[in-house]
């Protein structure tokens, strides 16, 4: 969004062609032309305006006048431009289309090019600003109510021409934008008509509207929220209660507040779309980001596929009333990765940066969204005092005539009115028969009371009431105490007034967008790797363009690369087409900093003929393109045994050694699960004193990592290792996660981070697989509850345990070994039968997955509750004692008579 307004337009028309053709007749001149000169261009040079006063030559520096008028049109962009006033939330083009819908309203609809055109004798500028501002104004569903092609947010779609759209008031505007007595008026720019310097909004429209400016030298961006939340805010703040508030977005979408910094300078508000999982090669998008529509949110897409970020097979946009873009995914491609990557690289997470600035009595005032609805509360109750005195003063002029009317025809003061030839005996006969009831009356009898008394036609004295009078009377007193009391009690007023608004505007103005707080998706995690990685091991060159050498692997060009040298020298280098690290390389594969889990196992002879050396480690926190020595610094040392282990896992290898003098033992075994994981700097321990012929790998090894602990945080709906929400349990490698959802779906997944989880998932564990699954559902073909027990039987593949009829819907389900199941009936014919207990594990044994199960009953059911399971010893699950990633634990080492080592764990 911009500015309603072309920058290029010199405020007040009439009033700069006048100071113009003054500026042009006293240059003496012939040419109109003006010239604007660069003071910073010229700065040094002497150009000078030559004007006559009184005879004498004035001499006027131009840069000086350049910096005046600078400054002026500043201010005046500042001011009457592109920045909302904090009283009614409006910048003067939308008040100026406000007030002219309300001279327009006549509860039929308008032509938008009629209101643009009858704008146009407020509004100093051309009809485009008009439209445009008309149609944002438009478009967010609060103020007007449109008729026609307005546009439309979601796709972007711009308006039809304003001569075939049209325009009126909503109810809710005429409600709380106007009210002519208490409205503050000034002049137009070109002094024909009277415009309101402020309109006397009763309500935080600024922040239920949001708004967003470009002056010069500041800007503004205040985000929208929800009309009811705004509301319940004012009340608490009528009441003396904390508040908080948040936006929300007519685009709907997903919002992470948590730095939302109360919409002042320095606070972001992270937005997501909302993208689901349609089937295995499909994704949807359901909800869109603010600030984005769906073609910008599709062109993002493609680009991010034609750079090989993501990859996905066609675009599908169904978007109408509301969001449906298909994104179809090539056969093979994770759907949660995809998912991740488009939230990477792509508009389907954007940033948002609120700036709260408004004027106040012509003053920019950067504030918080709280201190913006304070002060507009505040304001309505201001406003709704003045209402209110005007009415009580109202109330009691009509009070104050009833009762002269009713004391003038009762008294018959209208029969002596012949005896009077003039108009100053007249009255001072009326004064004087009034002074009898004088403090009868709310204030002092004028002549303008008894001018409307004089006026009074002869039929209605003829045909008064006395006792209709009377009711009136009594009326009016009702009212003017109601009004008395209201303001006596103005806060119980205004609260009670906010939450009329709410009953009668509020429906169907609920949250749109939800809040969430977001997980960081790291993008080296997600980017597709669409590129290869090749190693020349001999000369030294890692790459993407060695296409000729030894292939590693699948890369992005965002990746970094981790290579080990047979000297014993590691570097980390980023994924280039071609770079030098040295020669004899060993290893290469693509880095991930954060992978504790991967283990290096390396032994090293230390110089060259010292001792050998064995070490594990881990390779975490390091810095690019810096060289680091795993060996001791001996010069001449070299690497002479090396893997590379996912997993941790520790192989035992055979030592094979050269004759050298009296060895008596030329070869034994070496375990590496003996060894403790320390750093990457440790010098590891001594293998042997001798020189090593040969090293043979004897057996693979397993991990000696403990299990991983998994934690589900319900906040994000992301698995993570980081102890955040609850802990799933402890998983090694070929453990898997039980994944239930309420439609009755099923399926078992191994516990990758990057896991997407739905909505309405009702169940998530570690799975056991001979642990049985117990399910009570709605048959929605034979009309009865069946009650099934079962094991999953196919591992990779998510299946439905219910019937597939649309009706069929299940009720519970449970993990437990021996649940307890609650029937509650309904009452029939005033019947009222006893609730039923069921122990499950002896209603029904287990069955297979897709048995019907049995049925539970054939009365109707009200509710089916699930009950606390019985007793059950859970079979211990022994976890295999492996020591952790460690740097710190020490390992002694012992040498035997030929010098070879014998490894002790302390």
């Amino acid at each position: 969004m911009k500015d309603e307004e072309d920058d290029n337009i010199i405020p007040n028309d009439d009033e700069n062609n006048q100071d113009e053709n003054q500026i042009d007749d006293n240059q003496n001149g012939d040419d109109d032309e003006i010239i604007d000169v660069d003071a910073k261009q010229f700065e040094g040079q002497h150009f000078y305006e030559n004007q006559e006063e009184e005879g004498e030559d004035v001499i006027t520096k131009v840069t000086g006048m350049y910096k005046d008028w600078f400054l002026d049109y500043a201010s005046y962009v500042i001011l009457e431009r592109a920045v909302p006033a904090i009283e009614d939330g409006f910048k003067p083009v939308q008040r100026r289309i406000m007030h002219s819908l309300k001279e327009l309203d006549d509860g039929r609809y308008n032509k938008v090019a009629n209101v643009v055109g009858h704008t146009m004798q407020y509004h100093p500028h051309g009809d485009a600003s008009i439209g445009d501002a008309m149609v944002q104004i438009g478009q967010k569903d609060l103020l007007i109510d449109c008729q026609g092609n307005w546009g439309n947010i979601l796709t972007g779609d711009g308006a039809a021409a304003s001569r075939y759209i049209e325009a009126r008031l909503s109810k809710f505007a005429l409600e709380v934008l106007y009210s002519p007595k208490i409205t503050d008026w000034g002049v137009s720019y070109d002094g024909r008509r009277a415009e309101p310097n402020n309109l006397p909004v009763k309500f935080p429209l600024l922040l239920a509207q949001g708004a967003e400016g470009i002056a010069v030298g500041l800007s503004t961006k205040v985000l929208p929220h929800n009309f009811n939340e705004l509301i319940d805010a004012s009340i608490k703040i009528l009441k003396g209660k904390p508040f908080t508030l948040y936006p929300d977005f007519m685009t709907q979408g997903i919002a992470d507040v948590s730095n939302y910094n109360d919409g002042m300078r320095g606070g972001r508000v992270r937005v997501r779309a909302k993208i689901s999982q349609l089937d295995k090669n499909t994704l949807v998008i359901t909800q869109i980001p603010f600030s984005t529509n769906t073609s910008s949110l599709i062109d993002s897409i493609l680009k991010a596929n034609e750079k090989g970020k993501i990859k996905i097979k066609k675009i599908e946009d169904n978007t109408a009333a509301d969001v449906e873009i298909l994104i179809h995914l090539f056969p093979g491609v994770s759907p949660d990765k995809t998912i991740d990557a488009l939230f990477a690289f792509t508009a389907c997470e954007t940033s948002v940066a609120p700036l709260g600035c408004v004027i106040e009595d012509n003053k920019p005032l950067f504030i918080g969204v709280s201190q913006m609805l304070k002060i507009s509360t505040e304001r309505t109750v201001d406003l709704l005092r003045q209402e209110l005195e005007i009415q009580l003063e109202e109330l009691k002029n009509k009070w104050h005539f009833s009762t002269l009317e009713k004391i003038f025809i009762r008294e018959e003061m209208y029969i002596d009115f012949k005896l009077y030839g003039d108009r100053e005996s007249l009255y001072k006969y009326l004064y004087d028969r009034f002074e009898p009831f004088k403090k009868s009356f709310v204030r002092d009898i004028n002549d303008d009371d008894l001018q409307r008394l004089t006026q009074i036609p002869m039929i209605r004295i003829t045909r008064f009431d006395s006792d209709k009078a009377d009711d009136l009377i009594a009326k009016l007193e009702d009212e003017m105490k109601e009004v008395e009391y209201n303001l006596e009690h103005l806060t119980d007023f205004a609260i009670a007034y906010f939450t009329k608004l709410k009953e009668k505007y509020g429906k169907g103005r609920e949250r749109q967008t939800e809040l969430r707080v977001f997980d960081n998706v790291e993008a080296t995690k997600v980017v597709l790797r669409n590129t290869k990685l090749y190693v020349n091991r001999e000369e030294g060159f890692v790459g993407t363009s060695l296409k000729k050498d030894e292939y590693v692997g699948d890369c992005s060009d965002i990746d970094d690369v981790i290579v080990f040298l047979r000297d014993g020298t590691l570097m980390i280098t980023k994924v280039d087409a071609k770079t030098f690290i040295g020669k004899d390389i060993i290893h290469a594969a693509v880095f991930d900093k954060n992978d504790k889990r991967t283990i290096y196992n390396m032994m090293y002879r230390d110089g060259k003929s010292g001792p050998s050396y064995i070490k594990r480690f881990n390779v975490t926190g390091v810095t690019r393109d810096k060289a680091y020595d795993l060996t001791n610094g001996t010069n001449g040392s070299q690497v002479v045994y090396f893997s590379h282990n996912p997993n941790g896992e520790a192989e035992v290898v055979t030592i094979l050694l050269r004759q050298v003098g009296t060895i008596k033992k030329l070869k034994f075994d070496i375990d590496f699960a003996n060894l403790a994981i320390k750093g990457r700097g440790s010098k590891g321990n001594l293998v042997t004193k001798y020189p090593i012929k040969k090293i043979e790998l004897k057996e693979k090894g397993i991990s000696t990592l403990l299990p991983r602990k998994v934690w589900f945080d319900d906040t994000v709906k992301r698995l993570n290792v980081d102890a955040r929400g609850e802990l799933l349990g402890e998983f090694k490698p070929s453990d898997k996660i039980l994944v239930i959802s309420q439609s009755g779906k099923l399926k078992v997944i191994i516990p990758e981070l990057s896991t997407h989880f739905d909505e309405d998932m009702i169940v998530l564990e570690k799975w056991k697989p001979k642990k049985p699954i117990s399910a009570i559902y709605y048959d929605g073909e034979k009309e009865r509850y069946f009650l099934k027990r079962f094991l999953v039987e196919n591992e990779g593949k998510e299946e439905s345990f219910i019937t597939d009829h649309p009706n069929s819907q299940l009720e519970i389900v449970s993990t437990d070994y021996r649940p307890v199941a609650q029937l509650v009936f309904a009452k029939v014919k005033g019947v009222q039968k006893d609730d039923l207990h069921i122990d499950v594990e002896d209603f029904i044994a287990v069955k297979g997955f897709k048995a019907l199960g049995n049925q539970l009953t054939t009365d109707k059911l009200k509710q089916v509750n699930l009950l606390d399971p019985l007793p059950y010893e859970e079979p211990v699950e022994e976890v295999p004692e492996r020591p952790e990633i460690s740097e710190d634990d020490p390992v002694e080492t012992e040498l035997d008579d030929d010098g070879q080592i014998g490894l002790v764990l302390e």
